[in-house]
């Protein structure tokens, strides 16, 4: 049994997994974040890790190649500071964040008018993570773990995602992440899976036809940011017995309703004007 009033010992566990070169690299951050607009020297900074001038340097430098950090001025009078890539990065997290608290009321609403379980995804490392998910009551419980990767060509919030996306980003994630065969009706050629994101741009939405799991269909569609970006998909599943072509149609237009709920919510582009860029591009 784990011991959970002793933080000394818990303490003295997490040290022994802890790294001193990053926790110092972080420790750089903060102080730069300290430092604001203004940005610091070398010197103060390798004064203020405790350092030497030629080990902060090369921090710096490792952050500096990756855009974590910038500089201005030169020589002496050079100064470093908290560069974009953060920002990107920070964004992204408060966009997460938000996007995963403000879809749930939106997702359960949706379940209570189709009675399917719904879902909202995002694309990370480009494939498409499930964080929320609202169970409709009695219904078919599926495998739907929240933070499991699923592989984008096969899932209906990964085909929305990359549909999204500029066609070349798409296929390097493709490439990337491979068309693996999930049942006997996967899309594994690059070339039909172009196709079926053509389909989804037109259509305004993406359908996993038993392309993941046999017997199961799912209907995504992405949510959009103000300038038209997918910052995430939401999707419904349901039994392929109880799916036709036509249902399928009626539950596209409940599913694009909630998600253009949601864009709106996020202060995002309805999807049939987001889509429609894309198809113009």
């Amino acid at each position: 049994m784990r011991e959970v009033n002793n933080p000394g010992k818990d303490s003295a566990a997490d040290e022994r997994y802890r790294v001193q070169s990053l926790g110092r690299a972080l420790d750089l951050l903060e102080l730069l974040s300290k430092a604001g607009r203004d940005g610091g020297r070398l010197t103060d900074l390798a004064n203020g890790l405790g350092l030497s001038k030629a080990a902060t340097y090369a921090i710096l430098q490792t952050f500096y190649s990756r855009g974590f950090i910038s500089a201005i001025g030169e020589g002496p009078t050079k100064r470093y500071r908290l560069g974009m890539s953060l920002a990107r990065l920070g964004d992204m997290a408060i966009s997460n964040i938000a996007l995963a608290d403000m879809a749930m009321p939106v997702l359960r609403a949706l379940t209570r008018e189709v009675g399917l379980t719904s879902r909202v995804a995002i694309l990370d490392e480009g494939y498409a993570v499930v964080i929320g998910r609202a169970d409709a009551p009695g219904a078919v419980r599926f495998d739907a773990a929240l933070g499991r990767r699923e592989l984008p060509h096969s899932s209906a919030v990964g085909k929305s995602m990359l549909a999204a996306l500029p066609r070349a980003q798409a296929l390097t994630i493709l490439r990337e992440t491979g068309l693996p065969r999930r049942t006997p009706h996967t899309i594994t050629s690059l070339t039909a899976v172009q196709a079926d994101l053509d389909r989804v741009v037109q259509r305004g939405y993406a359908v996993d036809d038993e392309e993941d799991t046999e017997g199961v269909v799912c209907i995504g569609t992405c949510v959009f940011d103000r300038t038209g970006n997918a910052v995430g998909a939401i999707s419904i599943t349901g039994l392929k017995q109880n799916s036709s072509e036509d249902r399928q149609e009626q539950l596209a237009t409940i599913l694009i309703r909630h998600a253009d709920q949601l864009s709106r919510h996020m202060g995002g582009l309805d999807g049939r004007d987001a889509w429609a860029l894309r198809r113009v591009a």
